[in-house]
């Protein structure tokens, strides 16, 4: 076995370990038993209510993916932008990182429509671009929030450290075609100069790069009722302001890549914040959490038919 697979297989053995250690620990303070008492008929209708902002999350993500590809993008069905994000989002579930199904997709898709790196260009900068509208949601909401409760500081200092990151991405992306890359390095991979080529392309287009901004708005603004409904289902509503805050924190900490798609690391997350600071027993705030596992099968298993009928195909 070479020297890199042995890493890379024990770097995932320590996110499984990491993720299932997290369960154990929490489910053990916590009872598991005490956390389904809080399912009940009343969640019903707010999963429903998942269920339809999921769909709708979706087809979003799905119309920025397909507006970011320009006019090379009106060329294909909408409907196949839906089948590859939904195929993403079925290997986002499986693989170690929260980032694996944006790579299948993305070269599934660049091969099958003959340009790889527009479209890697394009995903890319949709995920960021997602990152900066829900960054920019948390700084809208953070003063009404930090006024009522007292926030760590690692928190709130991780979201301002991703946010910066995520700003210099995207800017470096847009102008990557100023920076000279090694001959060297470009002999060896002239994928680079395409991809380059691809990102910059973006300062032409300044309607379809605000549009997709836009999309990325209403995305977010979806994914703040997904998580409202959470609570709401288990009976204990939380305003919208501190949904917003504690969201993108608990998604920021799960983004780093040190457990399977952040399992583990999102539920002791959610209770240091919504325990430790509301007071929500902490058996709520969990059996809230899991529901959040719901809209994620639910993508996956739409994913998985993507693959099944792609599959048949080939």
């Amino acid at each position: 076995m070479q020297q890199g697979s042995a890493k890379k297989i024990l770097s995932n053995l320590l996110k499984v370990a990491i993720s299932v250690g997290g369960l154990a620990y929490i489910f053990w303070k916590v009872p598991f038993a005490e956390v389904c008492g809080h399912w009940t008929a009343q969640a019903l209708p707010w999963i429903l209510l998942i269920l339809f902002c999921t769909v709708f999350s979706m087809i979003i993500q799905a119309n920025r993916w397909r507006g970011l590809l320009l006019e090379e993008g009106k060329k294909i069905k909408f409907r196949t932008f839906y089948a590859y994000i939904a195929l993403g989002y079925f290997f986002n579930n499986l693989l170690p990182s929260g980032f694996g199904g944006d790579a299948v997709k993305t070269i599934a898709f660049g091969k099958r429509f003959g340009n790889i790196a527009n479209s890697v260009a394009a995903v890319a900068i949709s995920r960021v671009m997602g990152l900066l509208a829900m960054f920019l949601c948390f700084f809208a909401t953070l003063p009404f929030v930090v006024a009522r409760y007292d926030i760590p500081a690692i928190y709130t200092g991780a979201v301002c450290a991703v946010a910066l990151v995520s700003v210099l991405v995207i800017v470096g992306g847009l102008f990557s075609d100023k920076i000279k890359l090694p001959a060297g390095l470009t002999a060896k991979v002239p994928f680079l100069l395409k991809l380059q080529d691809a990102f910059s392309i973006y300062r032409g287009y300044k309607k379809a790069f605000l549009l997709s901004g836009l999309d990325s708005i209403w995305l977010q603004i979806s994914s703040i009722a997904i998580h409202y409904a959470y609570f709401q289902a288990v009976g204990v509503p939380v305003d919208l302001a501190t949904i917003t805050v504690f969201m993108t924190i608990t998604i920021t900490v799960s983004m780093l890549p040190i457990s399977v798609n952040g399992i583990g690391l999102r539920e002791g997350v959610n209770v240091s914040l919504f325990t430790g600071l509301l007071g929500i027993p902490a058996d709520i705030v969990l059996a809230a959490a899991l529901i959040g596992y719901i809209p994620m099968l639910f993508q996956a298993a739409q994913g998985a038919a993507v693959l099944a009928v792609y599959g048949k195909k080939k």
